[in-house]
């Protein structure tokens, strides 16, 4: 009875992950449709750059803070009930974009989305921390983290090709639909791990008492997790955000090129992306002990970014496609891996609210270095600057992490 309730377990826990890459998937759907179709809107709404930082600044302002209080809402609620709640939230504020008609009323439901999605990663990380041992969490990390890749990949030509012939609105309605239904069917298939085995390989759902901020805090492991994506974290969002726009500004890119390109581009950091998950659990197989297998693939990540700097220098528009491609798959190969240092790191209890102060680090360096800052950077001086700034933040958050996080078990709260 023991095995077939352990190859239970083990059969279902890939239901539970397939749900976290369509969820996911869906939350970054309803996050970059706005960056694909400004080039679109900007005319039609008058839209400046400034002002479209200033749309953006609104969405990182609010999913920063938001994650503030994602994570422990996560850790109260568990994931079945909370992450159904997150989801049905963010699908509302995803569809009301069709309703704006100015800088104005599209920034007040930007901001709408960014609170509403903050649970997304706090639930999911939680989830992989309760179903998959250490050895398999990267990876596993790594397959529902590509969701949001898979959305970059299917995102834009969906909307260049197949949305937009009817009109902008409905880019928004169509991935405000799909996540009402992942809504309604979440609850329905999200098990806890009781319900399947009583002894499973991972150890169960606690039932501690929540932790408070002030007890995670007092580690210094937090603040080396918060650091690296406090660096790190506007690199992602500086492509989300402002590579549509690049790609027609600079390179001269009508919308249907730029649906083209970015399939290539996140493709390419799918693969560097699951490459990057795997790698920590093969050298952990061959004997390597967590954290040096987990810092030497973060290390390899982050020592391609610099060279991805050229490709605002380049005149060849195939380098700069090829470059950015890197940045983006060598950062996907670096997130998986520090999602996965909280659940190293921390017990289960205290996953989600690391989880959601580490996206708050996160945040508040997309709200620095990615938004209003590039807005006015590339009005007044051009992309160099930024292309340059986002060459080197890996590296220096590297740093921080080596010198910060030494432990291969969690801490004792």
């Amino acid at each position: 009875m023991q095995n077939y309730n352990t190859n239970k377990y083990i059969s279902y826990r890939w239901v539970i992950l397939s749900l976290l890459f369509f969820a996911t998937a869906i939350n970054y759907y309803d996050r970059i449709v706005l960056s694909v179709i400004y080039p679109e809107i900007k005319d039609k709404l008058s839209i400046t750059e400034i002002q479209y930082s200033y749309i953006n600044a609104a969405f990182m302002f609010a999913y920063t803070f938001g994650f503030l209080a994602a994570g422990k809402f996560i850790d109260w609620a568990g994931t079945r009930l909370g992450y159904m709640f997150s989801i049905l939230s963010w699908s509302v504020a995803a569809s009301m974009h069709a309703t704006a008609g100015s800088a104005v009323s599209l920034g007040i439901w930007r901001g709408m989305l960014g609170i509403t999605e903050s649970p997304n990663f706090p639930a999911a990380i939680k989830s992989v921390s309760e179903w998959f041992p250490k050895s398999q969490r990267s990876f596993a990390t790594s397959l529902f983290n590509s969701g949001p890749h898979i959305a970059m990949v299917t995102g834009p030509p969906i909307i260049a090709f197949l949305i937009l012939p009817i009109g902008w609105l409905w880019a928004f309605l169509f991935f405000g639909f799909a996540g009402f239904a992942l809504a309604v069917i979440w609850p329905f298939l999200y098990k806890k791990i009781e319900t399947i085995s009583d002894k499973s390989p991972v150890s169960q759902i606690s039932d501690n008492p929540e932790l408070t901020w002030r007890e995670i805090l007092r580690h210094r492991e937090t603040y080396g997790i918060m650091l690296g994506k406090f660096l790190t974290d506007p690199v992602w969002w500086f492509y989300i955000i402002w590579l549509p726009s690049y790609l027609n500004t600079q390179r001269g890119f009508n919308i249907k090129e730029i649906g083209y390109s970015l399939p290539f581009i996140y493709a390419f950091a799918i693969l560097l992306g699951a490459v990057g998950g795997w790698f920590p659990g093969y050298l952990m197989r061959r004997g390597w002990t967590v954290n040096r297998a987990r810092k030497t693939t973060m290390f390899i990540c982050a020592m391609c970014l610099p060279f991805t700097s050229f490709a605002v220098l380049t005149d060849n528009v195939l380098v700069t496609i090829f470059l950015v491609a890197l940045a983006c798959g060598a950062h996907s190969g670096w997130s998986n891996n520090i999602f996965t240092v909280v659940s190293d790191q921390f017990p289960s209890r205290a996953v989600g609210s690391v989880t959601g102060l580490a996206g708050f680090a996160g945040g508040i360096g997309g709200i620095l270095f990615s938004t209003v800052l590039v807005g006015y950077i590339i009005t007044y001086i051009g992309y160099l600057p930024i292309f340059l700034l986002m060459g080197i933040l890996h590296p220096i958050a590297m740093l921080c992490i080596h010198l910060l996080i030494k432990r291969d078990s969690p801490v004792e709260i």
